[in-house]
């Protein structure tokens, strides 16, 4: 993917998929967006000293299983600054909360073992609760805290939606919001909501955006 998009203001946005060198970038924006995420608040304790470094760790690690299992990474350019980036697990049966086995080792060497155990129970009780069998899972999604409220929101779920077209067997896409803001965007972009779900302490919305049908 490289979608260049133009608007009223002619600003140089485009989307493109995520290159090797780009995942340092995407690990700190993802660092900044997830820092206060309720989700993450509570898998990675943050009353503990090193809240911080086990969540860059973790990010870090779920990253790098993203490019090692070929899942779909956008990343959305202003210029030749990125100022946004979307992770997608594709529908494919192998990838699911069950990750490869030095996945899982790396993740409980940086994040600890309670955490990483947390975020793969999180994981079952969403994708258990989707009522689809063939879908992609929104599992990251930010914008740069510098250009947040600036639309820049909906160019990125736009070059979701293009990653859901390419894929003609995806009913498609999903996502867990864990707060109010979160709830409210993705219905302005067409999501549905579908239920509450509860992980640990924390609600939040199971949310679909559906393919259109032909």
């Amino acid at each position: 993917m490289s979608e260049a998009i133009s608007d009223k203001t002619n600003l140089d946005i485009r989307a493109a998929y995520l290159s090797g060198e780009d995942l340092k970038l995407a690990a700190s924006l993802l660092y900044q967006s997830y820092h206060d995420d309720p989700v993450f608040l509570e898998i990675f304790s943050n009353e503990k000293n090193d809240y911080e470094q086990r969540l860059r760790s973790a990010i870090r690690e779920e990253l790098s299983a993203f490019w090692h299992a070929k899942q779909p990474m956008v990343g959305l350019y202003l210029g030749e600054a990125m100022v946004g980036v979307a992770c997608l697990n594709s529908p494919d049966e192998s990838i699911s909360s069950e990750r490869f086995w030095h996945w899982r080792l790396k993740m409980m060497l940086g994040a600890g073992y309670f955490s990483t155990k947390q975020m793969i129970e999180k994981e079952k009780i969403v994708l258990a609760a989707v009522p689809m069998k063939k879908f992609h899972m929104l599992s990251f999604i930010a914008i740069h805290p510098l250009h947040q409220h600036h639309g820049f929101g909906h160019y990125l779920l736009a070059a979701v939606n293009t990653i859901l077209e390419e894929h003609s067997d995806s009913e498609g896409v999903a996502v867990y919001a864990t707060t109010e803001k979160y709830k409210q965007f993705f219905t302005e972009v067409d999501y549905e909501f579908v239920q509450e779900l509860s992980v640990g302490n924390v609600s939040g919305s199971l949310m679909i955006h559906y393919r259109r049908k032909s």
